[in-house]
């Protein structure tokens, strides 16, 4: 899939804006500040219908505007769409397919990317719940209908957790509360089949992280994958990271849980819920569930996190980024996703530049913003335009 053409209206600080982009790299260059991240982020919002760096659409409307339109020309197999989409400050967003509307959850079936910034550090170094949503987004992406059933879980864990607080707040006892049992039975049901989906997902993602590390890093430090299940035992946000408490390797109760499928997902969560039932209603919260759960990431035997060196970092965060893009691929139609490096090389010694660009290059068509042209090597420099506050200023420029 190749995005031909980009057009921003009120969006962010583009008052207006069209830019022609072609398959395999291209360049974003521009001084910090200036909208190079604003124009990547556009395309990406068409693909999860939300931004890696804020949680409200507001925020990506030009201000004193009333409205945002993003619109991306895509191409793939001869075939041309013209996906639309307005976010507005009042009422509902809308979407167009071709000039027809659609509805706007049926945005991500016609482009597929995949983005890589600097804030995804934290899925090496930040909390669980920043890699528990990594997991999911790429579910959606890869099969959209899982989004119904992380929404309903969503619901019940709401309806369930005021249940549970209400309770506390009467003082109801353990064995007066038939209304909870049938929320469990709605939890488990939708729980276990996330826990499933996840942990083929996470079993699909090991070889390719390993491959990426490697070929971003240059040497095998033994990247490695793992599920910590809150049914099994695990609960890394009650307790903190045990495995890097503990000093250990990806041993802490709970791991591994990844190809574990819904039917022992179910037994075991109702066991849990079982077992919990008095500690719940003394917190007022579910304590078990894909909500608690992680995944952990291990170099050299040892959890990334807390030990990993920066650079060790940036790369592996870098090969989760490239083994999504690589699992995508694979099962796609559509062709490749698009692939979105947002303000990387900057980070990269003169080696990971390279080795970088030559993991990138058969990917079908590659966004890169940068604020220095000379951080970004030249292979992926053939296509550049240049922005400066909210503007195109410059196209195709030779190094």
């Amino acid at each position: 899939m190749i995005v031909s053409a980009l057009s921003l209206t009120d969006f962010r600080n583009y008052a207006s804006a069209e830019v022609e982009l072609v398959a395999g790299p291209n360049l974003f260059v521009g001084s910090n500040g200036q909208g190079k991240t604003n124009l990547v982020e556009s395309l990406g919002y068409l693909s999860t219908l939300g931004s890696h760096r804020v949680s409200t659409e507001q925020a990506m409307i030009r201000q004193g505007a009333d409205a945002a339109v993003i619109r991306a020309r895509l191409r793939h197999d001869g075939r041309e769409l013209l996906l639309e989409v307005q976010l507005n400050r009042a009422g509902a967003n809308r979407a167009m397919l071709n000039r027809n509307e659609i509805k706007v959850r049926e945005l991500p079936r016609y482009v597929s990317t995949v983005l890589f910034a600097p804030e995804d550090l934290a899925l090496v170094r930040g909390e669980p719940a920043g890699r528990r949503r990594f997991l999911d987004e790429l579910l959606v992406l890869r099969t959209p209908r899982i989004s119904g059933v992380i929404a309903d879980y969503e619901r019940v864990l709401r309806q369930r957790n005021s249940l549970l607080k209400s309770a506390r707040a009467s003082g109801v006892r353990e064995g007066q509360l038939g209304t909870l049992e049938v929320w469990d039975e709605r939890l488990v049901a939708l729980g276990s089949e996330l826990i499933e989906a996840r942990g083929r997902l996470v079993d699909e993602l090991r070889p390719e992280v390993s491959a990426a590390y490697i070929a971003v890093a240059g040497d095998d430090h033994r990247a490695a994958l793992a599920s910590r299940l809150s049914i099994l035992g695990g609960d890394p946000d009650a307790d903190g990271d045990s495995s890097v408490a503990t000093g250990g390797a990806l041993s802490p109760a709970g791991v591994d849980g990844a190809g574990i499928d819904a039917t022992e997902a179910a037994v075991r969560f109702r066991e849990s819920l079982d077992r919990l039932r008095r500690s719940e209603l003394d917190r007022g919260v579910t304590l078990v569930g894909p909500h608690r759960d992680d995944l952990l990431l291990e170099l050299n035997g040892m959890p990334a996190r807390g030990y990993a060196s920066h650079g060790e970092s940036w790369s592996f965060a870098l090969a989760l980024k490239l083994a999504s893009a690589a699992v995508l691929r694979r099962e796609s139609t559509a062709g490749d996703p698009v692939l979105i490096l947002d303000d990387v090389f900057a980070e990269l010694d003169e080696s990971r530049r390279t080795r970088l660009a030559e993991a990138v290059a058969d990917f079908e068509q590659v966004l890169i913003t940068a604020a220095v042209f000379g951080d970004v090597p030249e292979r992926l420099a053939h296509h550049t335009v240049r922005i400066e506050a909210g503007r195109i200023v410059g196209g195709e420029e030779d190094r």
